[in-house]
């Protein structure tokens, strides 16, 4: 791809190679060997293969860069200004029931914020990366959020508790508001490729709570660099830690998303 930098690359490269395993076990998950890891979220065979295929390859490209892995955890590097931030499989439970709506997520802290990140559909192959400054790209086009900004015109997507995990109440509030104002509201099950979607304007906002770094961390840099907006949900203006908390949005609709969440 002539638009892609030397760091895209060696990410782009770990996803497809990663992308190879995981959609060989897409079409057989009636044999995958699967773990409980808390109520209702299971991680499989399929995940734990794809990220040590993926922990292999960026550690061959830069050896001196760390890892947080949704797996694996934290893995120190010498390299104290950079971190790969890796969720191997996000949409674990649209895999396990046959869906083909999950993706890789790979993004690269530099310095304690989001610098490049890569987002890949390995049945659908889509693939949305940007860098820093670079701008963002879906495939081969370059991604610009939409350009909305009636409320009444946009479609949000979000990310709602299921068995087990806290927040189901406030998560049905902040949806009665979405719906009561605006085109609709979508649930998709992958936050990186939810993120994705408003990187490529086809949805205008998305917004959930109790979210990991691997969960944020490729779709906020694809956000930044398509014009759109990353924030907290209950803090006004900044960027977002990369925990907890995300609204994203267009960036025309943003205080105005945020305040009908807060209503």
């Amino acid at each position: 791809m002539s638009n892609t930098t030397a760091t895209l690359n060696v990410m782009i490269a770990a996803a497809r190679e990663a992308a190879r395993s995981l959609r060989r076990d897409f079409y057989d998950t009636e044999s995958l060997k699967i773990t409980r890891k808390g109520a209702a979220d299971f991680v499989s065979a399929a995940d734990l293969k794809a990220e040590e295929i993926i922990f292999e390859s960026l550690s061959k490209a830069r050896p001196k860069y760390g890892f947080l892995m949704e797996e694996r955890g934290e893995v120190d590097g010498s390299d104290n200004s950079n971190r790969w931030i890796v969720d191997p499989l996000d949409g674990t439970t649209n895999f396990l029931h046959g869906l083909p709506h999950f993706c890789i997520s790979i993004a690269l802290e530099r310095d304690r914020e989001p610098f490049a990140g890569v987002v890949y559909n390995p049945i659908t192959d889509d693939l949305f990366f940007a860098e820093k400054g670079e701008g963002a790209y879906h495939n081969d086009r370059r991604m610009r959020v939409s350009g909305r900004t009636d409320l009444t015109e946009c479609l949000f997507t979000h990310g709602l508790p299921y068995k087990g995990k806290a927040g189901a109440d406030i998560a049905l509030k902040e949806s009665h508001n979405v719906l009561a104002e605006t085109a609709g509201i979508r649930r998709f099950g992958s936050a990186a490729l939810d993120l994705a979607f408003v990187a490529a304007g086809r949805f205008d906002a998305y917004w959930e709570r109790i979210l990991g770094p691997w969960d944020i961390a490729a779709g906020a840099i694809l956000i930044r660099e398509a014009g759109g907006e990353v924030s907290e949900i209950d803090k006004h203006g900044g960027k977002p830690h990369l925990t907890g908390s995300v609204l994203a949005t267009n960036g025309h609709i943003h205080e105005t998303a945020r305040a009908l969440l807060l209503r």
